[in-house]
């Protein structure tokens, strides 16, 4: 199975911009950050930085799910990539 160019750049853009914005994210709900909030100007090592990274934990599992599942078809894009840049 070959893949066109726009194709294999339009992937690797996703890929870039996803890592690209690697910032911490706010995935909360209103509830959720109302209290975080609240607990974060009681005290400043509260269990609200512990939530965020949580509900971030949670966002991260299916993703990886994917790639476990499709990880013999990124690999033959990955090797193809490389054999293309390769030859240039």
């Amino acid at each position: 199975m070959k893949l066109g160019t726009n194709k294999i750049f339009l992937i690797l853009g996703i890929v870039f911009l996803v890592l690209l914005c690697n910032n911490q994210v706010q995935a909360q709900c209103a509830m959720c950050k109302q209290a975080a909030e609240t607990s974060l100007k009681s005290n400043p090592k509260s269990i609200a930085r512990g939530l965020n990274s949580g509900i971030l934990y949670l966002m991260a599992i299916p993703y990886l799910m994917i790639v476990f599942i499709f990880r013999k078809q990124i690999l033959m894009l990955w090797r193809s990539v490389a054999r293309r840049f390769s030859k240039s």
